[in-house]
């Protein structure tokens, strides 16, 4: 059977081990989607319904992925007699939230609802939320929509009590109004925010025995991939159902759960076994991605958590080359490196640059990095992000800019008209001259116009946004219109502040308008690339799945890598340690990790310190060099040493 052609004997046996709880600890590149699709086919080959397998993933493209995979194994196998040939339609495999809206279509009028109800997106909620906060009169300084949004979202996440919000006695009592008439109002509308579409479910089986009862009987065979990454309202679906066969197939990773700020629990995972005694445990340990050296220096890293479960991987790959330590001078020096070292790689190892990766942990990191391949005419693309440039609260910004120099740049001012909404835009521009017309120079206004066009008369560029961002009320603005949380694990709104305070930073290096739109214009333009392969920029967190031949990450360095908020939290700190040991871990032959000894980010210029987690590598699996004294000029320091130099440097 070619089911299990190429496959190593813990995958076969996680495969064959079809009854009763299972869980798989599959490391980084262990064949985790493998082992999962051709599991679904061995259970169809022993000729169980396929209406009776539920599997169950995170997004629309790994499930189509796995569809994909099981419908060529079923043609590839179907000379069985036990086996399809195609897969059926009645064979669950899809995400959480699809599952949940496939329950609620047919249960939910047992709620009060109608079964043809609506489901809101985030636009929809913010929307109501902004709503209720006036019906009840609510403080818009205190009670923002998009925090009491995500506060709300918390709750459901964990079926939890509003009443347990961590807040002061006022606050708690005006949120626990607007959670419940939210609520209300999403009934009335018939409608379901997409947290409801997992709690909802749970509401019904919890509720309605009997209606658990036949799902059970239906889904006799469950599966859940990454299973670190589920939250408690997800992980209390699903075992529920899974209560009366307990044919539980759980795959995941916990050194790879990052999620947290998605209220992922990844203690799913590792208390597994306590909900399932009669666990089989099996750990894919076998890498086939990464060389041995990468995998030990990423175990060394790792190891040091205290939440997980032990397991080392190991390769039949070569050692390999040890891991470049690089620091530099500045984030500049850092980004010139790095394409110094791609354009090589390009030349002279023939690695694509569509195989390299550079990989940061904030999205405001990107910009200097794509500036430098614009200079360097290096085609590029930011995953899971947009360009710098092209991301809406810089080109907002922008177009204000633009706007005091050229009263006739309808461009910009139709975008400022969408920023403002009509009636203060009104206001905003009531002495705005016609098209083409002069401005009244000898009448004094006090509109925002006016004042803005003689402020960009004397101020610096830096001091002029600044001026714009507090005059429109800009990250008001922001905080209305994004309320959610970013691709980097931070709010959004406090991302794209941090983006509009990098630009400023920019912008202080110039003393003329002019010039400082000039260069972003320059920044802006997009080379032809004619298809050509491109360099892949992106943060930490987007790089989970992925793999390539050479992996940097820059900024490796305290504050940033683990990040700031994490120096109060063991548990955030973890979370950032795993979030390291993933970036390391897409690296198949190469691996660069880069600090700097300043780093101009956000608008300010700091000095910094290497991480933590450089610190924590041992000497035999590196090669350390410093920038910082003369390009290409190798420390003779080794790690250890370069951490009792830092130790001297902070106790003086």
């Amino acid at each position: 059977m070619e089911i299990f052609t190429g496959l190593n004997n813990e995958q076969v046996k996680a495969i064959k081990t079809i009854n009763g709880p299972v869980l798989i600890l599959a490391g980084a590149g262990s064949g985790k989607t493998k082992t999962l699709t051709h599991r679904i086919a061995y259970i169809l080959s022993q000729g169980v319904n396929p209406e009776n397998i539920l599997a169950v993933t995170f997004t629309n493209k790994a499930a189509g992925e796995m569809r994909v995979r099981i419908s060529k194994l079923l043609m590839a196998n179907s000379q069985s007699r036990h086996m399809p040939y195609a897969i059926s339609p009645k064979l669950f495999i899809g995400t959480f939230h699809s599952f949940g809206a496939k329950i609620l279509r047919r249960e939910i009028e047992c709620l009060g609802y109608k079964n043809n109800f609506v489901i809101y997106d985030e636009d929809d909620s913010f929307s109501l939320a902004k709503d209720i906060i006036n019906d009840l009169n609510l403080s818009r300084d205190r009670f923002k929509a998009g925090s009491l949004l995500t506060s709300t979202s918390k709750i459901k996440s964990e079926l939890g009590n509003p009443e347990d919000l961590d807040a002061d006695d006022f606050y708690k009592r005006q949120f626990i109004r607007f959670y419940n008439l939210y609520n209300n109002r999403l009934k009335s509308a018939n409608a379901a925010d997409f947290d409801d579409l997992i709690m909802l479910p749970v509401r019904i089986f919890e509720k309605y025995p009997e209606i658990l009862k036949k799902h059970q009987e239906r889904f006799r065979y469950i599966l859940v991939d990454e299973y670190q990454d589920t939250n408690h309202a997800q992980y209390t679906l699903i075992n529920l159902i899974a209560q009366k066969n307990k044919n539980l197939f759980a795959i995941g990773d916990p050194d790879q759960a990052i999620y947290g700020w998605r209220h992922a629990d990844f203690r799913n995972i590792l208390n597994f076994e306590e909900d399932y005694p009669q666990t089989a445990v099996i750990k894919l340990e076998r890498n086939y991605r990464s060389t041995q050296n990468i995998l030990n220096a990423s175990h060394e890293i790792i190891s040091k958590n205290i939440e997980r479960k032990e397991k080392k991987l190991w390769t039949e790959n070569p050692p390999g080359d040890l891991i470049e330590v690089v620091e530099t001078i500045d984030e500049k020096e850092e980004a010139g490196f790095i394409l110094d070292k791609i354009i090589n790689l390009n030349k002279n190892l023939g690695i694509n640059l569509d195989k390299i990766v550079v990989m940061y942990r904030t999205n405001a990191q990107s910009r200097v990095l794509e500036e430098a391949c614009l200079y360097a005419n290096l085609p590029y693309r930011v995953i899971g992000a947009v360009k710098f440039y092209q991301r809406k609260e810089i080109k907002d910004i922008l177009a204000y800019l633009r706007l005091t120099q050229n009263q006739n740049d309808e461009i910009s001012l139709k975008r400022i008209a969408g920023i403002m909404g009509k009636r203060s835009f009104e206001k905003f521009m009531e002495d705005f001259p016609a098209k083409g017309a002069a401005p009244d120079g000898g009448r004094e206004s006090a509109s925002g116009w006016e004042s803005l066009k003689k402020q960009a008369e004397i101020l610096s560029p830096a001091k002029l946004i600044k001026t714009i961002v507090k005059k429109t009320d800009y990250y008001d603005y922001l905080a209305k219109k994004f309320p959610g949380i970013g691709s980097d694990g931070e709010l959004e709104l406090e991302s794209r502040i941090k983006n509009i305070k990098e630009l400023i930073g920019l912008a202080d290096k110039h003393d003329n308008l002019s010039d400082f739109l000039t260069e972003v214009a320059l920044m802006q333009e997009e080379r032809s690339t004619d298809n050509a392969k491109k360099l892949n920029l992106m943060t930490l967190h987007s790089a989970k799945g992925l793999e390539f031949d050479a992996v940097f990450i820059s900024g490796v360095e305290e504050n940033l890598m683990p990040h700031s908020r994490s120096a109060y939290s063991l548990e955030e700190l973890e979370e950032e340690r795993r979030l390291c040991y993933v970036g390391m871990t897409r690296a198949k032959k190469h691996l660069w990790l880069l600090f700097t000894k300043q780093r101009a980010l956000w608008g300010e210029k700091k000095e910094t310190t290497p991480s933590r987690f450089i610190m924590e590598l041992p000497r035999h699996l590196v090669n350390f060099r410093s920038l910082a004294d003369g390009y290409n000029l190798p420390a003779p320091a080794n790690l250890p040493d370069i951490k009792l130099e830092r130790e001297n440097e902070f106790n003086r």
